[in-house]
């Protein structure tokens, strides 16, 4: 008994892995001046059997200028390289060469004084032409996309999510529950991307995690009367604030296109819905799947896997304090 339900908290927790392995491939190609321009690349590692060593295909007019800069990531590896063409990169192909492990690459390029584009590569389609003027629907597609990658990448709001789900337990107080952590997020989102406001951004990983603490010690306490069990809305709600400061941290980072804020805003924030409905699916099936297998071995699941959840975000809270 004890094994079998150990296999199963694996399993309810084995998402955010799964996510990792979905990870696409990250390019940025910027450009510093007339004929410079600086190329970085993160390879999530799913496999042993993954090329770590591979290196996005440039134009034709494009030269790597010195040794390729290699690190280790955890589970990625990461290369940085200085690059030279020769006169303009409009109408050229970038691409991907490797996707073993990884079914897509995300590419992002910002000509010097032009609008940042950003190209979702394929095994089908592992290159892209860089455009003299990305379009509207360019934008749209791929912000989305981005955005979807964005929850299923970030263990800690993936694991915020589980956690809330696994809390709440039933679909229909799980679907208000998402609903205010969406609205929430989305508020912040769009004030600090507007640039309404906002949070140092180590504080608010740091806050993240805590979120995710909080969580599991709620999961933990079982059937125990509380205000997050009474009203898991407002929780969800007040931590979506949070969260959407964490998200509006990586869409600054990726950078947003002049012209199209709106546009690549409102798609970001569809994909990361998205993204988050597809792990609310996931884990509503599963616990739909244990209540009917051995519905009196729920509430020891559900304990079980506060535990694991509760390690992880603390040791994130640790690492985001001091580290």
């Amino acid at each position: 008994m004890i094994r079998w339900l150990a296999a199963l908290v694996l399993l309810c927790l084995g998402a955010p892995a799964l996510a990792d392995e979905m990870r696409p491939v990250s390019i940025q190609f910027e450009q510093l001046s007339e004929v410079r321009w600086e190329l970085g690349w993160r390879q999530p590692i799913a496999s042993a059997s993954a090329d770590r060593d591979a290196v996005p295909v440039l134009p034709e007019t494009c030269r790597i200028e010195g040794a390729v800069d290699w690190r280790m990531a955890p589970l990625s590896s990461v290369g940085k390289a200085q690059v030279s063409c020769r006169g303009d990169v409009a109408g050229k192909a970038i691409g991907w060469p490797a996707f073993l492990g990884q079914g897509e690459a995300i590419l992002r390029v910002a000509p010097l004084g032009r609008n940042l584009q950003v190209h979702r590569l394929t095994p089908e389609e592992p290159s892209a032409v860089i455009a003299a003027k990305p379009s509207s629907a360019q934008v749209w597609r791929s912000y989305f996309l981005i955005g979807v990658e964005h929850i299923l990448a970030g263990w800690d709001h993936l694991l915020f999510v589980i956690a809330l789900v696994l809390l709440v337990a039933r679909p229909w107080p799980v679907i208000k529950a998402a609903t205010a952590f969406t609205i929430a997020h989305s508020i912040t989102l769009a004030a600090v991307t507007l640039g309404f406001g906002g949070i140092r951004q180590d504080a608010v990983e740091a806050l993240i995690a805590l979120s995710i603490v909080f969580l599991a010690v709620e999961i933990a306490r079982g059937k125990a009367e509380t205000v997050t069990r009474r009203l898991p809305w407002l929780v969800a709600f007040a931590f979506g604030l949070l969260h959407g400061f964490g998200f509006a941290g990586a869409l600054r980072e990726i950078g947003l296109p002049e012209g199209d804020i709106p546009a690549a805003l409102i798609s970001f924030n569809l994909g990361v819905e998205v993204g988050q409905l597809l792990v609310v699916a996931a884990v509503l099936a599963l616990m739909a799947l244990l209540r009917r297998i051995r519905p009196e071995a729920e509430a020891q699941t559900l304990r079980l896997a506060s535990y694991p959840i509760g390690i992880i975000g603390a040791y994130w809270l640790v690492d985001r304090l001091v580290g």
